[in-house]
């Protein structure tokens, strides 16, 4: 018995001592970037990693959010704004990531925004609908890599996806649950093609947070906008019925 706890001991020991090598040491310097951080894991994040010593950029996509979260971190952490929608925003958050790495490269880049999910039946919802939220959590996601791929490679630095597990489960309509699929396959191509640069991909896939919950009233709202735009033809096929319950 005693062979065994001593040897259990051991064991923890080891794996404590491998664990502390893979453990990031000597943050000053070392600057990551975060879309996002409005509200919700990215704001968090952003407040943490600032709070352990890196050097934080915080994509934010409104004024308010900027100012909110600079007036509760430290003078180190730095808020860009951005729209992953728009190529002309992604090119100046780029060029403002480049200016403030100043030569050494992005040690780190987490990508958190999602777009926003329509929420109804496939044959209810249009190709704008989808686009809303592909142009975003997918299409903008892949270009804002792609841009940031020269100064990751510079720093042999790491990608992480943030991914709502929720979106990967196929249980409504629109581009939400297509969004996070296409994240996983461009995530899983990238980390085999970056591994010859020294350039870590990695996927977090993530549960519920209290912070991203959504109103049941708000998707109620949206359903009944949803409905009133069909055409007389799609909404005798589901009925009223099919509304209300």
């Amino acid at each position: 018995l005693h062979i065994a706890i001593l040897a259990s001991i051991l064991s923890l020991i080891i794996y404590w001592t491998i664990r502390d090598r893979y453990r990031v040491r000597n943050l000053n310097g070392k600057h990551v970037f975060i879309t996002g951080c409005d509200t919700g894991l990215g704001n968090s994040l952003a407040k943490w990693l600032d709070n352990k010593g890196f050097c934080v950029i915080a994509a934010c996509a409104t004024e308010k959010g900027s100012q909110e979260l600079q007036s509760c971190s430290s003078l180190s952490l730095k808020t860009v704004n951005l729209n992953l929608a728009d190529s002309n925003s992604i090119a100046r958050a780029v060029l403002f990531v480049t200016e403030q790495t100043a030569g050494k490269g992005l040690f780190g880049l987490v990508s958190n925004a999602e777009g926003t999910a329509p929420v109804g039946p496939t044959d209810w919802l249009t190709i704008e609908d989808f686009r809303s939220v592909l142009d975003v959590s997918l299409l903008g996601l892949i270009e804002i890599t792609l841009k940031l791929l020269p100064l990751l490679k510079k720093a042999e630095g790491r990608i992480v996806n943030l991914i709502n597990a929720k979106g990967l489960m196929a249980f409504v309509g629109g581009g939400y649950s297509l969004s996070k699929w296409g994240m996983e396959a461009f995530s899983d191509t990238l980390r085999i093609e970056m591994q010859h640069f020294g350039v870590k991909v990695s996927i977090v896939e993530h549960g519920f947070f209290k912070a991203e919950e959504v109103n049941s009233d708000i998707i109620e709202k949206y359903l009944f906008k949803l409905w009133n735009r069909l055409t007389p033809e799609i909404r005798d096929s589901y009925g009223e019925k099919y509304l209300l319950e």
